[in-house]
């Protein structure tokens, strides 16, 4: 098992390997396993980035986001602005249109709201707004259509990811809370990665992911 400093070693550099991301501006601490992220990243989508880099380190036991995304003042946007342009990305989204999926925006702010049919493409729409400039965060409440239940959701990424080869299935940790769809486990190479994580999102129910995947 890792100690704490060299769980802060490994996370640092996974976090310097990530060129989208200023390790400048981002603080690490462990304590137990648990990594602490600081600073003030520059725009959401590096925040995010930051998350995801730390959770793929092996060892790690949970991680506490303290970041809060400070933006440089030309990539800041007024709420209608962002508003008009997450419509934009609603409209050209598939499945995805106004009179299902509404958008507020407080501060920049995303919040979204409403029901689609499948939950990869609230993902979709949620990503692409994740990366759009003058965006401070992103709530994600659009409803899946249609009950399935926490059984059955974890029977049908097992299933997913069974086709592709048995292998990741036996070694995938699935959780599922209110339609979030948390893994964990080994895998081998980022393909594996992809294609578990892949496999969840396009399984029907399921709303969110939460990657916690270790590479071996």
């Amino acid at each position: 098992m890792k100690s704490d400093i060299e769980l802060k070693r490994d996370v640092e550099a996974e976090l310097a390997w990530e060129k989208s991301i200023n390790l400048a501006q981002i603080g690490v601490e462990v304590c137990n396993g648990v990594v602490t992220l600081s600073g003030h990243p520059p725009s959401f989508a590096e925040k995010l980035t930051a998350e995801r880099a730390a959770a793929r380190v092996a060892g790690v036991r949970g991680i506490v986001v303290e970041m809060e995304v400070r933006l440089p003042h030309d990539d800041r946007r007024s709420d209608e602005d962002i508003a008009n342009t997450v419509r934009s990305i609603l409209e050209w989204t598939v499945g995805m249109n106004n009179q299902n999926v509404q958008a507020q925006v407080e501060k920049g702010w995303v919040t979204l709201l409403g029901d689609c049919e499948w939950g990869y493409q609230s993902h979709a729409a949620q990503s692409a707004i994740s990366h759009l400039r003058g965006v401070t965060g992103v709530t994600d409440k659009i409803r899946v259509r249609g009950e399935t239940s926490i059984e059955d959701i974890a029977r049908g990424i097992r299933d997913a990811i069974q086709r592709h080869g048995d292998r990741e299935a036996k070694h995938i940790g699935i959780e599922i809370e209110d339609g979030t769809a948390i893994l964990t486990g080994k895998v081998a190479s980022h393909a594996e990665r992809r294609l578990v994580c892949g496999a969840a999102r396009a399984t029907p129910g399921v709303r969110a992911v939460v990657d916690l995947l270790t590479l071996e």
